[in-house]
């Protein structure tokens, strides 16, 4: 069943949150704009897993959580969302599931959810220029992944081969022998990624698992991080750590005082009690 997209007034509000425009068209300049200003914007975060809150696979209950809670999510959350937002934009989108690799090797089926994008229109050609000009691929395709923490900072070029550099590392993208594609940063596979189309509600066992099994890494840490214009800024547990561009960082155990101002301040997330770890 197809979900209804965003009307105007969702999707401005949107915009506004992640300090975007409406883009003239959607094409790769404007979705290089949003991906940036979204990791930007909102960050990735598992706090619901442990305020036991529920997670509701819904597109519209998705957007309310990041537009009017003014918080982020996990990649079910945040690229599910941003999915509704470029459609609503007139961009193309494919949801895939993709496993993420562990020490011993791919995870479970629907592990994580990245997104496939074409533009609104017909010229296709050879993708995002280093400069971040179209570079005659208005069309696509590309991966957007808005939801994997320490990620590539703009989309990637789907159907290259090369390497891409990145801010975040040099991406590659290679077919293996059951045409599926692994994602590689710095030659280290981070997941494989199926390209058949899949439905939002195909990943409700994926993130039933991540919220509830103690094998989760999402069970087993509390984490929220955002990409900063001079680097990252992540409170995991009580440790704040602010990274900048050269690699630097600056760490701390936040007192219980400290925690709830730390959690306005770098994300904009008010909340009303600390959340605590499971276990």
């Amino acid at each position: 069943m197809r979900t209804e997209p965003l009307d105007q007034a969702r999707t401005d509000a949107y915009l506004r949150r992640i300090g975007a425009t409406r883009p003239a068209a959607p094409d790769a300049g404007a979705l290089r704009d949003l991906h940036l200003r979204h990791l930007r914007a909102v960050p990735f975060e598992n706090l619901s897993v442990h305020l036991e809150e529920d997670i509701t696979l819904d597109p519209k209950a998705l957007v309310d959580k990041i537009v009017a809670d003014s918080r982020g999510g996990f990649c079910y959350e945040l690229n599910g969302a941003f999915a509704a937002l470029l459609r609503a934009l007139g961009y193309r989108v494919d949801l895939l599931a993709a496993r993420v690799f562990g020490p011993d090797g791919p995870g479970i089926p629907y592990d994580h959810l990245a997104l496939r994008v074409h533009g609104g229109d017909e010229h296709d050609g050879d993708g995002l220029g280093d400069d971040g000009s179209d570079g005659g691929g208005n069309n696509g395709p590309w991966l957007a992944d808005i939801g994997f923490g320490r990620n590539s900072h703009h989309p990637l070029r789907l159907d290259s081969r090369d390497d891409q550099p990145d801010p975040a590392g040099v991406f590659r993208i290679e077919e293996t022998a059951d045409g599926d594609l692994d994602v590689l940063r710095d030659g280290r596979p981070q997941y494989r990624l199926e390209q058949r189309p899949r439905a939002l509600a195909d990943f409700a066992a994926g993130c039933w698992y991540h919220r509830t099994s103690p094998e989760s890494h999402f069970t087993r840490s509390l984490v929220c991080s955002r990409l900063t214009e001079s680097g990252r800024v992540t409170l995991s547990g009580r440790t704040l750590v602010i990274t900048a561009a050269d690699g630097s960082r600056e760490e701390r155990e936040l007192t219980d005082a400290e925690v709830l101002p730390a959690y306005r301040t770098h994300f904009g997330i008010k909340l009303d009690r600390i959340p605590a770890l499971r276990g």
